[in-house]
């Protein structure tokens, strides 16, 4: 099996960013093991403190956010990172060619029940400006240079993209490398699953609801046969299930809050999801636009997300196509 740095040279990866992509995957490795020694580490548990997006810390969500900062900032490519839970941006070197932003531990809540957790990551081009300000991270995904996440399981996997497929990586644990386990993922077209938070089905607009609704109806609706939902209350899982099987994802406009609408955030989640899963012969769409498409108006900006087999999300759209009016 081959081993990260070589892959990536094979795919004529530019040597700067083999570099930032070696350092997440050191940040991969460290996280990973404090994750696997759960409360033999004593990091479980929620902090007395609210992250920027005003959602509850959990002890590791700190401690992986901490991590993932030092370590980058070490590597002299990166010009600045950005963190799902802060307010700013930290610069680093001046020179650097990329920026790093980066969900450091996707789906905490999961991490008290011994669940999958993950970091989702998102590399960009340093703009020509360089202003060293929270603008330079303001590109629409479609310029991205590298995305992808890591999975912390049974195994450790490391899944991106650098523009030439999708990779799959799983930690040798005897040996502490990443080895090449996949490669050119590809997502099947239809699917038979979807993977939504049906708690909140009574907040969507109707035409969302209307689908979902006739998923439900399997064989006996208009769809004409039986779908399962599955449902790990963590994107990064979540996702990593589409791209290995197929299915549909999403996290859809809400009702509740008439100042945030969205769930999930553009440059930390989206952004970098939406890349992958169009790399592996998928769809990612907000139910209005291309998610890829979306330049950023702020660094904490949220979106809906459809993604996944590529038919099941036309077919999503077809539902909410012009139904905008009734959100």
């Amino acid at each position: 099996m081959q081993r990260l740095i070589p892959t990536l040279r094979r795919d004529q990866v530019d040597e700067a960013l083999i570099s930032v992509i070696n350092t997440l995957q050191i940040c991969a490795k460290e996280i990973s093991f404090r994750v696997h020694q759960g409360e033999l580490a004593g990091v479980l548990g929620s902090t007395l403190d609210e992250n920027i997006q005003g959602e509850t810390q959990k002890h590791l969500d700190v401690l992986a956010n901490q991590l993932l900062k030092d370590i980058l900032l070490e590597c002299k490519h990166i010009r600045a990172v950005a963190s799902e839970e802060e307010d700013g941006i930290v610069t680093g070197f001046d020179e650097g060619k990329y920026l790093v932003a980066f969900d450091p531990l996707d789906g905490s809540s999961n991490i008290d029940i011994n669940s999958l957790v993950g970091t989702i990551f998102s590399v960009l081009p340093t703009p020509d400006n360089n202003s060293g300000e929270p603008d330079m991270f303001l590109q629409p995904g479609s310029r991205q240079a590298a995305a992808g996440y890591i999975l912390y399981g049974p195994s450790t996997m490391l899944v991106f993209t650098t523009g030439r497929g999708v990779r799959v990586f799983t930690l040798d644990m005897k040996v502490g490398e990443f080895l090449l386990t996949d490669t050119d993922v590809e997502i099947p077209r239809q699917t038979s699953e979807f993977a939504i938070n049906m708690s909140n089905h009574r907040h969507w607009q109707p035409a969302m609801r209307s689908y979902i609704d006739d998923l439900l109806l399997g064989t006996e609706g208009p769809r004409g046969r039986n779908f399962n939902m599955r449902w790990v209350a963590a994107m990064v899982a979540d996702v990593h299930r589409v791209l290995c099987r197929g299915g549909l994802f999403a996290y859809p406009w809400d009702a509740r809050k008439a100042d945030k609408p969205y769930k999930l955030r553009l440059l930390y989640e989206a952004s970098p999801m939406a890349w992958l899963v169009e790399q592996a012969g998928g769809k990612a769409h907000t139910g209005e636009q291309r998610i890829l498409d979306i330049t950023p108006d702020d660094i904490h900006q949220r979106v809906g997300v459809i993604l996944g087999s590529a038919d099941e999300v036309s077919t999503c759209l077809d539902y909410l196509e012009g139904s905008q009016s009734s959100m």
